[in-house]
């Protein structure tokens, strides 16, 4: 009796490639999906952190070139902010993966939060005007703010890291 791949099938084999009868991930596909959901899931903290005001960035900060500021303060201004944190968190999960994608453990994730914090706040954000400078904005915010992007790269780079060791778990002795 044959046995046919269904249509699912296909597709996941499609985003996995086979070495010795072991599968590895697709790196590109797997980092969409750790985008997605480091975008999804720090972007609603981010939303909660503004909402009991730990910060005065709006969630949609990412935004702000594109839309007016005051359609950014609506709920449907909110939902866009996130899914903006999610478009951002996509190209930061292929941009990690690209550059730093082999390094194992915590301290890479960590610092690539904070690069990421450094470069919004108090640099491009207050040049681009998306929000006050860093000197206006409080403590609070700035560090509610460097916090949620260190998990956030934290969770990106681990992430990553755990993936890349599981995989060279997988591969047989003398293959690297």
């Amino acid at each position: 009796m044959s046995m046919r791949n269904s249509p699912k099938d296909r597709k996941q084999q499609a985003n996995r490639t086979e070495y010795n009868g072991t599968t590895n991930t697709n790196p590109f596909f797997y980092c969409l999906q750790l985008g997605f959901f480091a975008g999804l899931i720090w972007g609603l903290v981010r939303w909660l952190l503004y909402i009991i005001h730990f910060t005065k960035v709006l969630p949609g900060f990412l935004a702000d070139p594109f839309f007016r500021q005051s359609f950014l303060k609506t709920s449907w201004g909110h939902l866009l902010g996130i899914g903006f944190f999610i478009v951002f968190s996509i190209l930061a999960a292929l941009l990690y993966k690209l550059l730093l994608g082999r390094i194992a453990g915590p301290w890479p994730g960590l610092f690539y939060g904070l690069f990421w914090w450094a470069v919004l706040f108090p640099l491009a954000g207050p040049a681009l005007g998306l929000f006050q400078p860093i000197t206006k904005i409080g403590y609070d915010t700035i560090f509610t703010e460097c916090a949620l992007f260190l998990v956030w790269g934290l969770f990106i780079g681990y992430t990553i890291a755990f993936e890349y060791t599981d995989e060279a778990s997988r591969e047989p002795a003398g293959a690297h």
